[in-house]
């Protein structure tokens, strides 16, 4: 047994011209992470810096650089287990913190679960955490995106209705409403969540999931990363986080399933290829996810077009990073 730690940057249909990129963050995120577990620190500290990286990379959807709901608006899920202790922490919805996983942590040191929307930022403002401009979180990537994506469906229904969609009233319509999560939340190329597990010198285990959830998103959708089991999990055996299409991950729990799998026995990566696996038969979302085991043994695996990683033991020399 030694230590180890695995980031993943998001499932998904990635440009040619975005590899180089998606495969330094990755690599950076590791890297800070991976120092963290050489100086001796926990690994719940470890995937929290990591992710922190990944989330302050304009190129991952998580933090800065999250896509855009339907309104316009910037809303983020997050969350974080200690598999010895199973503390967790997670946050939803929530719109102007720079670093959703670090809220997240404070929830898990807190005598909560999981905060939502508003109550998530009454309690960021307790804890002291600063609440950023929406600016501060926007992209000229994502904003095209969401522009690409506003005309599409503004097309969309002026074909099929004769009306145009207007997502700026405090209420959607219900042909808007309904019309918005149908398309976009299944295609391989929409996805975008960040991760890291690792396992610490004590031989301790967490992970950790951020995102900034899908691309032109039903306003007050959210996915797995948030959702202890089903996007991220730690127990004494193995730690998860996965990315993908999240109402499937949801369904089907299966970052537990992925745990479940290393507690009969399997190894890291069996155990993430037979939870892919089982995706891949019980339903048709796409995504993937990475492990790390109590031996230190490391697994990821998925059945998207890429999945951005990275990845160290103390046996391995430098990052090793791939999409």
């Amino acid at each position: 047994m030694g230590i180890a730690l695995i980031v993943h940057g998001g499932a998904g249909a990635i440009a040619s011209d975005r590899f180089a990129s998606a495969q330094t963050g990755c690599r950076e995120a590791a890297l800070i992470g991976w120092h963290k577990l050489q100086e001796g620190h926990s690994a719940l500290e470890a995937v929290e810096a990591a992710v922190r990286i990944l989330e302050d990379n304009p190129n991952f959807n998580a933090g800065t650089g999250s896509c855009l709901t339907a309104e316009g608006n910037i809303e983020m899920d997050a969350g974080i287990m200690e598999g010895h202790t199973q503390r967790v922490g997670a946050v939803a919805n929530v719109e102007r913190i720079k670093n959703p996983i670090s809220l997240a942590r404070r929830v898990l040191e807190s005598p909560h679960v999981l905060l939502v929307g508003r109550g998530a930022q009454i309690f960021a403002r307790e804890q002291g955490i600063h609440l950023c401009r929406r600016q501060e979180l926007l992209t000229e990537h994502q904003q095209a995106n969401w522009q690409h994506a506003h005309a599409e469906r503004a097309a969309r229904l002026q074909q099929q209705h004769g009306t145009e969609p207007s997502y700026y009233r405090t209420e959607l319509g219900s042909t808007s409403a309904s019309a918005t999560s149908n398309h976009l939340e299944d295609s391989d190329e929409k996805h975008g969540t960040v991760g890291a597990v690792a396992l610490d010198s004590f031989g301790t285990l967490a992970a950790a999931t951020s995102t900034g959830g899908i691309v032109y998103k039903y306003p007050g959708r959210i996915g797995d990363s948030p959702l202890v089991g089903a996007g991220f999990y730690a127990d004494e055996q193995s730690a998860i986080s996965c990315t993908g299409y999240g109402e499937d991950f949801m369904r089907l729990l299966i970052a537990k399933r992925a745990a479940d799998f290393v507690a009969r026995g399997m190894n890291a990566h069996a155990a993430a290829e037979a939870a892919i696996a089982l995706l891949g038969t019980k339903a048709t979302g796409t995504g993937g996810l990475i492990i790390v085991d109590h031996m230190g043994n490391l697994g990821f695996a998925w059945n998207s077009t890429h999945m951005a990683h990275a990845y160290i033991t103390q046996d391995m020399p430098e990052v090793i990073a791939g999409v």
